[in-house]
């Protein structure tokens, strides 16, 4: 099965990504890890952190891996792309949005921020808010960072998984 965790930076997704792929024995891909890795090694990165990603999120569902994708996600075209590496490798995909709908929150969150990544910046206040993410066209499950803990979401998304393993059984 493939996870992807989208949502704008300081929703909580990399906390709540971690926490799932930990609980579910999971491979763990986090775009900005890949992002910062290419740049450090001299490259302009537009689309290759998320091109990179799927093709290392395909090779892990090949040999029957759970992978959960950890990114913003921020356009239908990049949604569709996990989608389409989901449905190359006959596995189901479950799509989950993290927000954060107090902004007072969010951008607390943004602000107090320090990267774990050596070398990679966090995007400011006004980045986050700037930044161009398109609103969903489709369903998929919706965690609110605001209203849930990081176990409550953990456990919001294996239920949604769950559910999603009912649907599409044999």
């Amino acid at each position: 099965m493939l996870i992807v965790l989208s949502g704008l930076p300081g929703v909580g997704k990399t906390t709540i990504a971690r926490e799932l792929a930990h609980s579910l024995a999971a491979i763990y891909l986090r775009i900005d890890s890949i992002e910062q890795a290419l740049r450090q090694a001299g490259l302009v990165v537009k689309a290759e952190g998320y091109v990179v990603a799927q093709a290392v999120a395909a090779d892990n569902l090949r040999i029957g891996q759970t992978v959960v994708a950890d990114c913003v996600n921020p356009w239908p075209l990049t949604r569709d792309e996990w989608r389409a590496v989901a449905e190359q490798m006959g596995v189901p995909v479950v799509e989950v949005e993290i927000l954060c709908s107090e902004q007072a929150e969010h951008r607390r969150r943004v602000e107090s921020r320090v990267s774990d990544i050596i070398g990679h910046r966090v995007p400011t206040w006004q980045e986050v808010v700037e930044r161009d993410y398109r609103s969903w066209d489709r369903p998929g499950l919706v965690i609110d960072t605001a209203r849930l803990t990081i176990q409550e979401s953990v456990q919001a998304i294996v239920s949604g998984l769950q559910a999603k393993r009912s649907s599409t059984a044999p």
